[in-house]
C-alpha cells in the first residue's frame, strides 16, 4: 500500500468495497513499536447498520486496519473483514 500522511487521513469517508458509505474518520491506533497502523475510529453515517462491528463507547465504529482496500478520495474497506 501507498505511504500516507496521518494528517491526510483526517476527517476522510469510510466507504465499503461495494460503494456504501460507513461513516468518517475519527482517529487511528497506532502500534509505537512497529510504526504500523492497527485500528481506525470512526464516527459512522446514520443509515449505516453497526449491529455486526465492533463498537467502542457504543458509539464510535472499531474498524481493523487490515481490512483498507485503497486510501484516495475516500477510505476503502472490505465490509465483510471489517466485522466483528
Amino acid at each position: 500500500m501507498t505511504r500516507v500522511f496521518a494528517r491526510s487521513l483526517s476527517r476522510k469517508k469510510i466507504m465499503s468495497n461495494d460503494g456504501k458509505l460507513i461513516g468518517m474518520l475519527k482517529n487511528i491506533r497506532v502500534d509505537f513499536d512497529s510504526g504500523q497502523v492497527i485500528e481506525m475510529i470512526v464516527h459512522p453515517d446514520q443509515t449505516f447498520d453497526t449491529s455486526s462491528y465492533n463498537l467502542e463507547d457504543d458509539k464510535l465504529l472499531v474498524i481493523p486496519f487490515e481490512s483498507v482496500k485503497d486510501i484516495k478520495d475516500y477510505i476503502v474497506v472490505d465490509r465483510y473483514l471489517a466485522r466483528k
